[in-house]
């Protein structure tokens, strides 16, 4: 059940992954098919429609996966944003303690 729960979280690398691997079969289906013909217009065919399919899997795999990294980023950042924001709250609290103790001396 964790297995199944880790794929959803990790839905954009699934996908990426996934694209990839579409693509590379894409390819390789292209490729067996323009291997098996002697004629340059046969093989045309297999060139547009694994090559070019393959290419743009390809290419959406990698944008999905550099999407995941991104998102990741942005996730830490926002952490980090809400802990910096504390420390201010507490560096704030702390420097109006001493403003309020060292005014009624």
């Amino acid at each position: 059940m964790g297995f199944m729960i880790y794929l959803r979280a990790q839905w954009d690398r699934v996908g990426a992954v996934a694209g990839v691997v579409i693509g590379l079969l894409c390819l390789l289906n292209g490729w067996i098919g323009t291997s098996g013909t002697e004629h340059v217009a046969e093989q045309i065919p297999f060139i547009v429609s694994g090559g070019l399919t393959g290419i743009f899997f390809l290419g959406i795999g990698a944008a999905m996966w550099v999407s995941a990294d991104l998102r990741d980023e942005w996730r830490e950042l926002r952490v980090l944003g809400t802990q910096l924001d504390e420390v201010r709250e507490q560096q704030a609290e702390l420097l109006a303690g001493r403003s309020l103790a060292g005014g009624g001396s």
